[in-house]
């Protein structure tokens, strides 16, 4: 899935010279955390974050009339004192996989979306990826999530998947674990139902470990290896 299928692109952005008071009116009016700065032509220059905002704040140490007075000053600056400029950004035809690890790898909680020539096309954020992912995974209809162990070696997807159809389940998704322990891994099957019973009774009889899906994650926590 590519980033011009999940981006938002109706958006709220702001001159480079409107100032600190109204760009954060704007933020809090519409809910946006990460607000697009663009020049008249429509290019992108900076993008101010609610992060930006607040290291703009006075420090609460401040005497209250001192705090008061020096939150009216910062107020009238213009955004562009504040906003960081040459932001990170992706193009429309980056995958979603691709976007994750970059918001991942630098920390960012949205990433402007622009073309060839630097005009802003959209935005994705966090929010835009987890709807995305919740949608490919199927996992916004009910159902019940399986933690399988299986070794290393070929075949073993094709058994469960064929276990799950012969029982006529729809399968939502698959995830597999990168790592488990020594030779095996851990396989994730979303399935569309509640009623289980049958198909882990038949991955058992075919000599499949089950576990608790809570149990192994908990048990890939910091420490406790």
């Amino acid at each position: 899935m590519f980033v011009s299928e999940r981006m938002s692109t109706d958006l709220i952005t702001t001159s480079p010279d409107l100032s600190i008071a109204e760009a954060r009116k704007l933020m809090t009016d519409n809910g946006i955390r990460h607000l697009p700065v663009v020049d008249e032509k429509g290019l992108l220059v900076g993008i101010v974050t609610d992060r930006d905002m607040r290291d703009a704040m006075p420090s609460t140490l401040l005497k209250k009339e001192d705090y008061e007075i020096t939150l009216e000053k910062i107020m009238d600056f213009p955004v562009k004192e504040i906003m960081t400029k040459e932001p990170l950004t992706i193009y429309a035809y980056f995958t979603l996989q691709d976007t994750l690890l970059v918001m991942q790898k630098k920390k960012v909680g949205a990433l402007p979306v622009i073309d060839e020539q630097g005009y802003l096309k959209g935005i994705l954020s966090t929010r835009d990826l987890l709807s995305a992912f919740v949608n490919i995974m199927g996992i916004d209809e009910p159902g019940s999530l399986l933690c399988i162990l299986t070794k290393e070696k070929p075949g073993q997807m094709k058994k469960i998947i064929d276990v799950i159809t012969e029982e006529n389940i729809s399968l939502g998704s698959v995830l597999v674990a990168r790592f488990w322990d020594g030779e095996k891994r851990a396989v994730f099957p979303y399935l569309h139902t509640n009623n289980v019973i049958n198909v882990k009774k038949k991955l058992q009889e075919i000599g499949f470990e089950l576990i608790d899906p809570m149990k192994w994650y908990l048990d890939q926590l910091p420490g406790k290896k």
